[in-house]
């Protein structure tokens, strides 16, 4: 079992950077395919941007592309979410997520990650 905590949400102006991070225990993350989800009020959980164990390859929502960049360090069990020209819709709890993709599989599901965080708060006024 892995455990996941986040950090680094906050308060900040549209424009503004922030970077979360997940510290993870129990169990090196090399194995997993790592991911970051966000959930605003009153809608459902989705996809942000995933990175592969390997950790060349990474995914994104169109509209984070650009703006949000996701990286992995292996040997310190930790995930990052750099979020640049933060804007209002960015707005919600932002979780980390581990799991394993099959071969074929899509790093966009939330079904394709088995642990999760508690998630960090990301407010972003206009």
């Amino acid at each position: 079992q892995i455990q996941l905590v986040e950090s680094g949400g906050g308060l900040v102006q549209a424009g503004d950077s922030l970077r979360l991070s997940c510290a993870t225990s129990g169990r090196t993350i090399s194995s997993y395919a790592m991911g970051w989800f966000r959930q605003a009020p009153g809608k459902e959980r989705e996809f942000v941007a995933a990175i592969r164990r390997s950790s060349i390859i990474t995914y994104y929502t169109d509209s984070v592309k650009g703006r949000f960049a996701i990286s992995r360090d292996n040997a310190a069990n930790s995930v990052y979410l750099q979020m640049n020209s933060l804007k209002p819709e960015d707005t919600a709890v932002y979780y980390c997520a581990a799991g394993f993709v099959p071969d074929g599989g899509s790093y966009y599901s939330k079904d394709a990650y088995r642990y999760w965080g508690q998630g960090t708060q990301v407010t972003v006024s206009s």
